[in-house]
């Protein structure tokens, strides 16, 4: 378990972490969502103890990273893949982290074969393309067998196989009681991966619930209607008390707070054909813009337009990445 109380990180006057506590909890998938510049970096920085908090505390299993005796047999961490020795090969990045935390030797080439860098095991790693050095330090992250595992972008440079696998390993892990923490910006992949959620904005916490309540919370769930006798519809459902929207664009009627399942009854006993009855509800991008748009640093615009009154001027991708780092924001 990562235990986060008070967590409190200031760069000079920026506050990139603002009094943040949460639980990562073993057996599920932890998604860590935030627009850019909301400290999910830093926040992670400083679970590793790279950074030191300014106020708070993080214990993994109720102890500081710097007190761990072998960390790697604790915890697994994947925050920059780059970070390996270019002039090494795989096989030695990994021996020199195994001997370094007393792990078998036979481990480094058990890691390497999960992950399906064998053929490349004896190269090294500054030639390796983005998507070989993101498996190369997924390899690092699991080779000491920890019980908790945390992720920055696992996904980043991976092709769609490796997407599918990175995803099931994830979930396959937490299945075994082990605590996964992953942070990504691909809204559509954390949907399919994570069982819960801690979302921060401007570094503090926004949420900390499950990925269906999130959703629930921060979106409208609605039922869409289709029907060529669409008058008949509305009047059959007036007399039922019912509210229906309609929407021009799309030709159909929308309905609030009332199950598909009465719609459809009340329809079939009028004899009115249906040519759509569907539930709908927001996707977790839908409900995460939703809940974060006061929270979000960079805002962009359409060209020849001007930003929202009070909004910061949206940088180059690189500014903005530069400005994160540099000032701890994100």
């Amino acid at each position: 378990m990562i235990e986060l109380e008070g967590l409190t990180k200031r760069f000079g006057a920026k506050t990139a972490v603002d009094n943040l506590s949460f639980q990562v909890r073993p057996g599920v998938v932890t998604g860590f969502l935030g627009p850019n510049g909301a400290g999910k970096s830093t926040t992670m920085r400083m679970m590793l103890d790279l950074d030191n908090p300014t106020n708070g505390t993080v214990r993994i299993d109720g102890k500081h990273y710097r007190d761990l005796t072998e960390p790697l047999k604790h915890i697994g961490a994947l925050l920059d893949a780059k970070a390996m020795h270019g002039g090494r090969s795989a096989y030695n990045n990994l021996l020199c982290l195994a001997e370094s935390n007393r792990i078998p030797r036979s481990r480094v080439a058990e890691v390497l074969d999960l992950v399906g860098l064998t053929p490349v095991a004896k190269k090294k790693s500054k030639g390796f393309s983005l998507g070989m050095g993101q498996r190369l330090g997924i390899a690092s992250a699991l080779l000491g067998d920890p019980e908790i595992l945390m992720f920055d972008e696992p996904v980043n440079g991976l092709d769609p196989e490796g997407i599918l696998w990175i995803r099931n390993l994830m979930k396959g892990l937490a299945a075994e009681g082990r605590t996964i923490f992953v942070s990504s910006h691909l809204m559509s992949e954390m949907a399919l991966t994570a069982d819960h959620l801690v979302v921060i904005g401007q570094g503090r916490l926004l949420a900390d619930l499950s990925m269906s309540d999130f959703i629930q919370q921060n979106s409208r769930s609605y039922v869409r209607l289709r029907t060529p006798q669409q008058e008949r519809l509305k009047d059959v459902l007036h007399e039922a008390g019912i509210d229906a929207v309609s929407v021009p664009a799309t030709g159909a009627l929308e309905i609030d707070g009332v199950p598909a399942e009465r719609l459809g009854e009340l329809a079939a006993q009028h004899q009115i054909v249906l040519h759509e009855l569907s539930p709908q509800r927001a996707s977790l991008e839908e409900a995460f813009m939703r809940m974060t748009a006061d929270s979000v640093e960079y805002h962009a615009h359409a060209p020849g337009t001007t930003a929202p009154a009070g909004a910061a001027t949206a940088a180059p991708a690189w500014g903005a990445g530069y400005e994160a780092t540099r000032e701890g924001g994100e």
